[in-house]
């Protein structure tokens, strides 16, 4: 696993717990080689978002137990594939991003001046 560190070089904070965030399921969004979707942006997560990414296949909201996935709804955060967040913003669909709970290799991806201007976590 990389270094837990968030895109200002501090500490990563947690994502969420309930329900578990991350590809590691550890609440936060950290990442390693094995994370090929790089889920690394903490997000807020909207109606429109969730209609936008099943449009796009990646069904969010429906419970899969078989895999422990509970479904998710608006409000919940959530550790999003950084490709993904792009795409929804290209779409016009991108949720708020918490900054502090976001893994700095999102930064390999996007922008921290495109994800200061979604931030629901500064001033």
């Amino acid at each position: 696993m990389d270094r837990a560190v968030n895109v200002f070089g501090e500490a990563l904070e947690t994502c969420s717990e309930n329900p578990k965030a991350g590809f590691f399921r550890d609440g936060c969004c950290n990442t390693s080689d094995e994370d090929l979707g790089s889920h690394t942006v903490c997000v807020r997560l909207t109606r429109e978002f969730l209609e936008f990414s099943r449009s796009r296949g990646n069904d969010l909201s429906t419970p899969r137990p078989e895999f422990g996935f509970p479904g998710l709804q608006p409000g919940d955060c959530w550790c999003l594939c950084a490709a993904r967040w792009v795409e929804a913003h290209e779409n016009e669909m991108a949720p708020r991003v918490f900054l502090k709970r976001t893994h700095r290799r999102a930064l390999e991806i996007v922008s921290l001046d495109l994800l200061r201007q979604f931030a629901a976590d500064l001033n």
